[in-house]
């Protein structure tokens, strides 16, 4: 099934390496883990920055994409040595062969939809356990990905909403997007199907943060207005007692060569519930990215740093 299904996600072009040596490693600690639970077995990396110890630090969980792990979506998002800059640490699960052959987080598939099952339930498993295992700020848990690693992401910040305080998206899809591997093929291609997607069932909406190219021929851009709207109006749902009026402020930009347009989605009162970056130009690649990593491209805003910028402005509500 996975072989005909997701043929368009394995088939991505690599960005060439260019020659360029690759930034030094950060002073932090990248280590190796594994974590289980009663029916599943999860690899990990953790990335310690240098003085951890003096005090609780932010922690942001990275979900890689179709065909990559750990160690290549660390190298790619150039996230460790924003951590050591931060000090803050970054958890990244790794997805087995054995849970899908190309290493895709099976965001489609109905068993991994809801908390207490599946994948979310095991990624939030290893999140509780690092909390526990380092000096963490309960208040400042975020979650990001890739392609299939940002669905995951957002399916695990609606179904742990206690556990994660923002997500970061990057050419992903909606949680509920799709219920079976054929309408995963249909929701990259079209984009979402709101009747499909009113099928998550209701969920209190985090602050998102989306990025998107709209030269992606994998993961339709339609996708991530997708994601902004499902997040939004969670949100406006949960907050029914009150009047919500939300207001969106565009504004343009170009960064290393690459045009993109940011959308910020705010209350009149001047919470920030989403941005949402559609890159222009860009494929289905991590924007600013290092080419030392696969599904990367080095021009346009640096995903990475705007992730956690808003990530580190969007502590958990009291």
């Amino acid at each position: 099934m996975f072989s005909t299904v997701f043929d368009a996600w394995s088939s991505l072009a690599m960005l060439p390496w260019n020659g360029m040596a690759a930034d030094p490693p950060p002073a932090g600690t990248f280590a190796s883990g594994r974590h289980e639970d009663e029916e599943r077995v999860l690899q990990y990396r953790l990335f310690v920055p240098s003085g951890a110890g003096t005090g609780p630090m932010p922690l942001v969980v990275m979900l890689h994409g179709c065909g990559q792990d750990a160690a290549d979506f660390a190298r790619g998002t150039g996230m460790n040595a924003l951590a050591e800059a931060y000090r803050c640490l970054v958890l990244y699960p790794e997805q087995s062969c054995g849970a899908h052959w190309n290493r895709c987080w099976n965001w489609y598939d109905q068993a991994h939809h809801r908390r207490g099952a599946g994948e979310p339930a095991l990624i939030a498993g290893l999140t509780r356990r690092i909390m526990a295992e380092h000096a963490v700020d309960a208040g400042r848990v975020a979650v990001a990905g890739l392609s299939s690693g940002g669905a995951m992401a957002v399916i695990l910040g609606r179904t742990y909403p206690d556990l994660f305080s923002a997500v970061g998206c990057h050419s992903g899809l909606a949680h509920g997007s799709a219920t079976s591997s054929a309408g995963a093929m249909q929701a990259m291609r079209d984009g979402p199907d709101p009747a499909t997607l009113a099928q998550a069932g209701p969920h209190a909406g985090l602050p998102v943060i989306v990025f998107h190219g709209d030269a992606d021929a994998t993961v339709n851009r339609r996708n991530g207005s997708g994601v902004v709207r499902q997040s939004v109006g969670s949100h406006a749902a949960h907050r029914r007692d009150q009047r919500t009026d939300i207001v969106i402020v565009e504004e343009t930009g170009c960064t290393g060569g690459r045009k993109f347009t940011r959308r910020i989605h705010q209350e009149k009162t001047g919470g920030v519930l989403a941005e949402q970056w559609t890159v222009h130009g860009t494929g289905h690649a991590w924007s600013g990215g290092n080419l030392d990593g696969s599904y990367t491209d080095m021009r346009g805003p640096n995903a990475s740093e705007e992730m956690l910028r808003f990530f580190m402005s969007h502590p958990a509500a009291a």
